[in-house]
């Protein structure tokens, strides 16, 4: 397995948290003033937890390629969903 394999992979496995993770965002919902199921900080921790550890295991592997191409994309993909998810500011 190269270590882009690797690195695709593993970010998969992070996405769906981080997904989860933006879809809770207290912050995000009070700007949107939008009611529903809130998110305890313990589940946020454990989302966070469960974002990092497969770059954790990249790097037990020894792969510190796919680590660094997981770490920038992760943060790539967090970019993109927060924007994705931001609230249009209706004052513009």
């Amino acid at each position: 397995m190269t270590s882009l394999h690797l690195a695709l992979g593993i970010l998969a496995l992070s996405a769906i948290p981080l997904a989860l993770l933006c879809l809770g965002d207290p912050k995000r919902r009070r700007a949107a003033r939008s009611e529903g199921v809130t998110v305890t900080s313990l589940r946020r921790r454990l989302l966070v937890i469960a974002i990092c550890l497969p770059g954790v295991g990249s790097l037990m592997l020894g792969d510190t390629a796919a680590f660094m191409i997981w770490l920038g994309a992760t943060a790539l993909v967090g970019w993109g969903l927060a924007a994705a998810f931001a609230v249009p500011r209706a004052d513009r």
